[in-house]
């Protein structure tokens, strides 16, 4: 089967968030863009989803249970279809953190991760699960990244080490990749390696080449601020950066810099009738990447997973996307979310997805 006729695979999140919601919102008002997804969740959690975001006066959209991923194609249209994948022992609360729902969420990324990596799925998008209600349920990673890290790893049997991923967050007009993703600030300082550069530099040309069917320019954002300014406000720039930067020009790679992270992300940003001189920018440290991203607009924002490569040498074996958003617990149960990261987040799996299969 072509990996662009596949389903996709919308995981659940943490049901006590805003995931179900904004799936239930996706199909109902994006039933063209979501037409081969599948949801892998639980039955209940988005009937209740259905319910709280049907349109008044108009029914709330139906949701099939399907015995299995073969049966996608004989679901009717304006359907929600879901495959009953975690066993929920009692109903969740909206904007509570326990460690029920955190077990859900775990199981529901756990069987799309294993799903796409023995080739069932096209790809997955994840919906937003919740860091405490993970730890709560005892799951040893941190978030999605280290989880699907580990899943790769395994299926490749490799060392986790022997796998590295990077996070990148996208949108209409940036894209920003991140050195080190899920760290305090201190240990992300001390993550700014030549090594760990290099490896970011080399993931990011990699994943983006077949991505966009070229060789991308990317841009580096220095760590300190005006990128040190020659070693008056700190040498990293000197003794670490600029020497990955070359190392990565060396193999063919196409980067540049070290710049003042206050302004380039300005100059990567992409605007109507005014293309960014850069196709990416690689950021030191998750806030700096995060920030100018997520300031562009939440609602648009793409989370992609780059390197989970499983047992193929060539990029996006495993494709993950996810929204730009987390849980949203405030809101959650009201149906208030706005779906429309989520279903950017699908648009941008069925392009890597379209690229991949060419």
């Amino acid at each position: 089967m072509n990996a662009s006729s596949k389903p996709i695979a919308i995981t659940l999140g943490d049901p006590a968030g805003i995931g179900p919601e904004i799936i239930a919102k996706a199909f109902r008002d994006a039933p063209q863009t979501l037409q081969n997804c599948v949801v892998a969740g639980d039955l209940a959690s988005l009937r209740r989803a259905a319910q709280q975001t049907a349109v008044p006066g108009q029914p709330a959209l139906p949701v099939a249970l399907l015995e299995s991923l073969e049966h996608l194609p004989d679901v009717p249209p304006r359907c929600i279809p879901v495959l009953q994948i975690t066993q929920q022992l009692e109903q969740v609360l909206p904007g509570r953190i326990s460690a029920l729902a955190g077990k859900m969420a775990a199981q529901c990324l756990q069987w799309a991760a294993r799903a796409a990596l023995q080739g069932q799925l096209a790809a997955m998008v994840t919906a937003p699960l919740h860091k405490e209600a993970l730890a709560a349920a005892g799951v040893p990673f941190p978030g999605h990244t280290e989880l699907l890290q580990h899943e790769a790893a395994q299926h490749a049997g490799l060392a986790l080490g022997d796998l590295p991923v990077r996070m990148m967050l996208a949108n209409d007009e940036l894209r920003v990749v991140l050195v080190s993703i899920h760290l305090s600030l201190r240990d992300a300082l001390d993550a700014v390696r030549f090594d760990t550069v290099l490896q970011t530099l080399r993931i990011t040309h990699q994943s983006l080449c077949a991505l966009l069917g070229r060789v991308p320019r990317i841009a580096v954002a220095g760590l300190n601020p005006h990128a040190g300014e020659g070693g008056l406000f700190g040498r990293e720039e000197l003794e670490t950066i600029s020497p990955a930067i070359a190392a990565a020009r060396a193999e063919g790679i196409q980067a540049s810099g070290p710049f003042a992270p206050d302004t380039v992300f300005m100059r990567a940003r992409e605007k109507p009738g005014q293309p960014g001189e850069f196709d990416a920018v690689v950021a030191m440290y998750h806030d700096q990447g995060l920030i100018p991203v997520k300031y562009l607009g939440v609602e648009q924002g793409v989370n992609v997973t780059l390197g989970l490569q499983g047992s193929e040498p060539a990029p996006w074996r495993l494709v993950r996307t996810s929204p730009d958003h987390g849980t949203a617990f405030d809101i959650a149960g009201t149906g208030a979310a706005d779906a429309s990261s989520l279903i950017a987040a699908v648009r941008m799996a069925q392009q890597i997805i379209h690229f991949k299969s060419k």
